[in-house]
């Protein structure tokens, strides 16, 4: 066969192999959605049983939080890889494609790994689905959802590749959450806010109990600075379990540190063209002038979270300086604060409640000289929607309302009513289109009393949804 014949077959498998990759993730996603499910990780457990238990083929690092878990998961596998570990990380949601939630040597898995781990287990899914509708033994009836059957494909994925390590972030909560079924010996804890109430509580303490669920006995927790009750949450699981507790030094009214504390910290952290110039106090020892490519006093934190996590992984150990340096340089965390076009600025942001807006309008006022900038803004109705409003309203000009193409979207009509009431109603556009709405945004960015655009920009936030699909209408995979 020549080259040309060679090549053309090759790339007619390829595309035969995406086709049925998007069979399989059109199969799995007619279930039960991740946001509707039943709080128990029994059917997973079952799932993994029949298995024969592939999320004990590898060791893992667990993380849960209310924000910076993907970043924070992003940055560990990063250090881990730089340490010459083949690693396996399971994060969600996606952006673009389903494969992204499970990675394989830093790349979202391959369509050909995607179709044979669903062909491996595919029939065991089948049993399991069988026996939840027609006894309910392991949970309400019903088959598996979407995220169990998902979190199974990544254990099976990450045993089969295999994997020294998977970096795994919980769906939501922690002490039921599918990927729970893991023995992780390193749980992170990023920082505990109100999300998910309907699941986790309506309260720090309630959300804090369901998310150090995942602390195992004899683990080490690393921890970032928490609320008082959420830190006497975390330290009293750790206790009742026998785990070793690494805690973040918490910081004053003007981001400081008591240096003379221990516990873990950021010492030190200046703006840079492109990100920002950190130090990093962690277990073994302290980092300094390491260049992280984000934005936002929160990712130095997170990156402060995984040099401890990779640390308490290795035992306590220090990390080589070149390791870290090396990691953190090429560390990437796509549609957080993410700059997807120039001239004007568009910036994507996943902030999907207060405290994630709170983080991100921070991070604006310290790394973007913008004189105007305008918001696209579409949100799920389960969120605290006003309070994400009012973060956003002394950054944001103007403010144009849209919602994405999600079924949990809020009604528009509702969403403007908020906004209003908020920013005012000459502040405040309502365009159904995305597309429209980005368009309008860029318009108005551009277009100010003045008529300069020099300093203008456009964020789009409100859910990890719309960012995700501002991305797509801007090039962005």
């Amino acid at each position: 066969m020549s080259r040309a014949g060679a090549d053309s077959r090759r790339n007619d498998q390829d595309a035969g192999l995406e086709a049925r990759a998007r069979e399989i993730y059109h199969e799995i996603l007619r279930r039960t959605p991740e946001h509707d499910f039943d709080p128990t990780i029994e059917r997973v457990r079952r799932v993994v049983d029949i298995l024969g238990s592939p999320q004990l083929a590898f060791r893992s690092i667990h993380l849960t939080g209310t924000n910076g878990k993907t970043s924070t998961a992003r940055m560990i596998d990063a250090l881990l890889r730089e340490l010459g570990l083949r690693v396996g990380r399971f994060t969600s949601p996606h952006l673009s494609s389903v494969r992204e939630r499970i990675a394989i040597d830093g790349e979202p898995i391959s369509a050909d790994a995607w179709v044979r781990t669903w062909d491996d287990i595919s029939a065991h899914i089948a049993i399991v689905d069988g026996e939840l509708t027609t006894s309910g033994k392991y949970g309400a009836g019903g088959e598996l959802s979407f995220f169990e059957v998902l979190t199974a494909m990544a254990f099976a994925a990450f045993a089969d590749a295999p994997v020294d390590v998977a970096v795994l972030e919980v769906g939501m909560g922690g002490e039921w959450d599918s990927t729970n079924v893991v023995d992780a010996e390193v749980a992170v804890v990023a920082p505990v806010a109100l999300d998910h109430e309907r699941w986790l509580g309506h309260t720090l303490a309630e959300i804090a109990t369901v998310k150090s669920g995942i602390v195992k006995p004899g683990a080490t927790v690393v921890s970032s600075a928490q609320d008082d009750e959420v830190a006497a949450v975390i330290a009293a699981r750790a206790a009742s379990v026998g785990a070793r507790l690494v805690v973040e030094v918490p910081t004053d009214e003007d981001g400081d540190v008591e240096v003379n504390l221990p516990g873990l910290a950021v010492l030190a952290r200046t703006v840079a063209v492109g990100g920002q110039v950190v130090s990093l106090r962690g277990i073994g020892a302290t980092y300094e002038d390491i260049f992280v490519p984000l934005h936002g006093a929160h990712q130095a934190h997170n990156a402060l979270l995984a040099v401890a996590a990779v640390e308490a992984f290795l035992g306590g150990a220090a990390l080589p300086g070149d390791v870290v340096e090396a990691a953190f340089a090429g560390v990437t965390s796509p549609g957080r604060l993410e700059l997807v076009r120039n001239s004007p600025t568009i910036l994507v942001d996943a902030a999907h409640n207060p405290a994630g807006a709170r983080a991100a309008v921070e991070a604006l006022n310290e790394a973007f000289a913008f004189d105007r900038l305008v918001g696209v803004f579409g949100v799920m109705g389960d969120k605290d929607v006003e309070g994400i409003l009012v973060e956003l309203e002394g950054a944001l000009a103007e403010i144009v309302v849209t919602h994405s193409s999600s079924l949990r979207s809020m009604e528009l009509d509702d969403l403007a009513d908020l906004a209003r009431d908020v920013f005012g109603d000459e502040r405040v556009h309502v365009v159904e289109r995305l597309d429209e709405a980005l368009s309008l945004a860029v318009d108005l960015a551009e277009n100010d009393a003045e008529g300069v655009g020099v300093g203008s920009g456009v964020i789009a936030l409100g859910s990890v949804v719309l960012a995700a699909e501002v991305r797509a209408l801007l090039g962005r995979s």
